[in-house]
């Protein structure tokens, strides 16, 4: 309370705002270790840790707990200790930062990367380097949360089309050339998208953009490692994709992001990017990690090939026990339930089964179209199929728009 015994008009605020939330999408955090594909949840008290396989992390690869990637970042971590210590221009840059920037523009057939501490970072450092605000950005209806925040950090007028339809985009691309033939256009899609499990025909995107003279950026944070020839992910190799950004906490099971560009864009956002220039550079650990989950992926392109098949078959078994098959062809596999209190119980029954699956809802999803995010790794036991199709039961009818 103020001095007059009045809330302040902030916390007022705050307080209104959670309020009239409702108990259904209230978040809260729960605590878990990771052991060999299993997640122990660890209720506060003094219960015993629950074991749940883990059928919710991006870990697809199962290099999170690969020793030569576990190894690396232990040798770098007594090497150089924890933290970097400073930022990328001060005294925050190791010899192991530039050998996987350099690894990674070899792999990915690009003149430049530049590593960030996280991909919320990366993302806003790089809607920031293609618009300002004179420019107008084009968003995939369902593109991640830091990519909007990039476009409102650069005072860009967004407008959104709908989910990978291109006609859709074409239609909004042409009226903004008619309108502003001079004016920046920029696009923003993801080439594997982490709660729809789609992805858009990136070569199609890519020429539509090329036709109407806009910039292309394409998030590859959930495809690198997984799509793409020996998961170079789906822009590898195409024109008119400007910048790629991808991170280490999905396939490479590490921490850490990346852009990757054109010399051009990669001296501009060292110049001119504050997102990069004015904060601690990755820990080294974290990027000696990913290096060797790098070597991984390119030494063994047959774990991705076989994630792949594995997820086709999950598909084609949801759909013979009744579920809308799972859009997409990745390891990430949403099965729409609708309402959110039915996804929750879905949740719950999942885990009373030993089975672990995150009820994904409003406002990250729409409203409506809650949903259990299914996620497979390489390292899965077998037989995890059939036990979730069992801890499933029936699916729900009708089902959701």
């Amino acid at each position: 309370m103020d001095a007059d015994g009045l809330m302040p008009p902030w916390r007022r605020r705050l307080h209104d705002g959670l309020a009239a939330l409702p108990q259904q999408r209230r978040r809260r955090l729960r605590s878990f270790r990771s052991t060999e594909g299993v997640a122990l949840l660890e209720e506060p008290g003094d219960a015993p840790a629950v074991p749940l396989l883990d059928l919710a992390s991006n870990d697809y690869l199962g290099l999170s707990r690969h020793a030569a990637v576990v190894g690396a970042a232990a040798a770098e971590l007594d090497a150089s200790g924890l933290g970097a210590g400073g930022s990328r221009l001060v005294t925050g840059t190791r010899p192991v930062h530039l050998q996987l920037e350099t690894a990674l523009a070899d792999w990915l057939g690009r003149e430049r990367v530049l590593l960030f501490p996280s991909g919320f970072q990366a993302n806003l450092a790089a809607v920031s380097a293609l618009a300002d605000r004179h420019a107008l950005v084009c968003a995939d209806r369902h593109v991640h949360h830091s990519l909007l925040a990039g476009v409102r950090a650069s005072g860009a007028r967004l407008v959104r089309f709908a989910h990978n339809d291109l006609a859709d985009l074409e239609l909004r691309l042409a009226q903004a050339r008619a309108r502003k033939p001079d004016q920046t256009r920029l696009v923003l899609s993801e080439s594997l998208f982490s709660m729809e499990g789609t992805s858009p025909n990136v070569p199609a995107l890519a020429a539509l953009c090329r036709r109407h003279g806009a910039l292309l950026l394409l998030d590859e944070a959930h495809a690198l490692g997984v799509l793409g020839r020996g998961g170079r992910g789906l822009a590898h190799g195409l024109e008119g994709v400007h910048l790629i950004s991808g991170t280490f906490g999905k396939a490479f099971g590490s921490g850490g992001a990346f852009l990757a560009g054109e010399a051009l864009l990669g001296d501009w956002l060292l110049q001119a990017s504050g997102a990069f220039r004015y904060t601690t550079a990755l820990a080294p650990p974290l990027a000696a990690g990913a290096l060797a989950a790098l070597q991984q992926i390119e030494a063994q392109p047959q774990m991705a090939t076989a994630l792949l098949a594995r997820a086709h078959r999950w598909r084609q078994e949801l759909a013979a026990a009744g579920w809308r098959r799972p859009a997409g062809h990745g390891p990430i596999l949403p099965l729409l339930v609708g309402e959110d209190g039915a996804a929750l119980a879905l949740q719950q029954r999942l885990e009373a089964a030993g089975l672990l699956a995150v009820a994904i809802r409003p406002p990250t999803v729409p409203a409506g179209t809650a949903r259990l995010r299914l996620v497979l790794r390489q390292d899965l036991p077998p037989g995890s199929l059939p036990r979730l199709i069992e801890a499933l039961g029936p699916a729900p009818s009708p089902f959701p728009l």
